[in-house]
C-alpha cells in the first residue's frame, strides 16, 4: 500500500509534537534559550562536544596529536548533553550560533579563537600543528576535497537515513529508500577509493580519515541505527570494511571514542576529559 499522501499548507507552521525522537531539543528558530556559562579548564583548548560520529571527529584530532608528541595539543573536554538542551545555552551558543556539537575555543593566542562545526575543527588543529593535512599542493587538494565530501554527505546518513530509519515516529517508505539509496551509494563511493588507496587521500593518513570513519565505521560493526548494517547490506563494501577497522583500532581512535560518552559500558566512557590519566583503567 502506498504512503499517505501530504498536502503541504499555504504557510508552514511549527508543530512540536512531529519532531519524533529529538521534538524536544529540535526548533525552527536560532539562539540562546537561556543563560548559562560554559566551564573552562586550564588547557589551550576547550572542547565541548558529544560523542556522535561528529563529536568523536574532533576528538580524534586533539588524541592524534597528543599521540605524536604534540603537548601543546593539550586539551580539556566537557560533554554538552544534547537532550538536554545544553547547546542552547549563551555559553554554548556564543561560540556556536548554529547550536550543535562539536565547537571548541583556542586559547594559546592572545586573544580567544572560537571554532565551530567539525570539519573546521579539522583543520584549525592540523594547520596549526602542520600535522595529517599534506603541505603539497595536489595532496592537500585532495585531502580536503575528501574532508568536504564527508561534511556534506552526512545529513544525508544522519539526519536522512538515519532519523526515517530509525528515529522518525512512523516508517515511511519514500523517505527510507530515498535515503537508503544515497547511503549505499555514498558507501560505494568510498569503498572505490579504498579499493585502490590505503586511505580516503592516498597512502597517508589524514583529517579526512578523521572525518569519514566515525560515520562509515559504526555501519561495519552495527553500532548505529538499529539494523542497518543488515538492511543496507553493509557487508558489501569489504573495502570500507577493512578501512574503518585499521582507522578505529588506532590508538588515539580508541581513546577518542570514550571523550563525551555518557552512554554504554562504564569502562567505555570518560565523560570529561582534562588528561591522558582519565583514560586509565578504561577498555581502550
Amino acid at each position: 500500500m502506498a504512503d499517505p499522501t501530504y498536502t503541504p499548507p499555504e504557510v508552514w507552521t511549527y508543530d512540536s509534537e512531529s519532531g519524533g525522537r529529538f521534538a524536544n531539543i529540535n526548533r525552527p528558530t536560532a539562539g540562546a534559550q537561556r543563560q548559562e556559562d560554559l566551564p573552562k579548564g586550564d588547557h589551550p583548548h576547550q572542547l565541548y562536544s558529544l560523542a556522535t560520529p561528529n563529536g568523536v571527529k574532533a576528538n580524534i584530532i586533539f588524541e592524534e596529536l597528543l599521540e605524536a608528541g604534540h603537548s601543546d595539543a593539550e586539551y580539556d573536554a566537557w560533554i554538552i548533553n544534547i537532550g538536554e538542551g545544553q547547546q542552547f545555552t549563551s555559553g554554548f551558543v556564543d561560540i556556536n550560533p548554529n547550536s550543535k556539537i562539536p565547537a571548541m575555543v583556542d586559547h594559546s593566542g592572545p586573544a580567544p579563537i572560537r571554532v565551530f562545526e567539525s570539519g573546521a575543527i579539522l583543520m584549525h588543529m592540523a594547520e596549526k600543528f602542520g600535522k595529517f593535512l599534506p603541505t603539497d599542493a595536489a595532496a592537500r587538494a585532495e585531502t580536503l576535497s575528501w574532508l568536504f565530501w564527508q561534511v556534506g554527505s552526512a545529513p544525508f546518513i544522519g539526519g536522512g537515513f538515519g532519523h526515517f530509519y530509525a528515529y522518525a515516529p512512523e516508517k515511511y517508505e519514500y523517505p527510507i529508500n530515498r535515503y537508503s539509496m544515497e547511503t549505499k551509494r555514498l558507501f560505494d563511493v568510498a569503498n572505490n577509493r579504498l579499493k585502490e588507496n590505503r586511505y580516503l587521500a592516498g597512502d597517508e593518513y589524514t583529517i579526512a580519515d578523521m572525518a569519514a570513519a566515525p560515520w562509515l565505521a559504526p555501519f561495519t560493526t552495527g553500532e548505529i541505527y538499529n539494523e542497518a548494517k543488515t538492511f543496507l547490506s553493509i557487508h558489501e563494501y569489504e573495502a570500507v570494511g577493512r578501512w574503518a577497522d585499521e582507522v578505529m583500532n588506532r590508538p588515539a581512535v580508541k581513546r577518542a571514542k570514550m571523550v563525551n560518552r555518557s552512554w554504554g559500558d562504564e569502562n567505555t566512557r570518560v565523560p570529561n576529559r582534562h588528561s591522558a590519566s582519565d583514560f586509565a583503567g578504561k577498555a581502550a
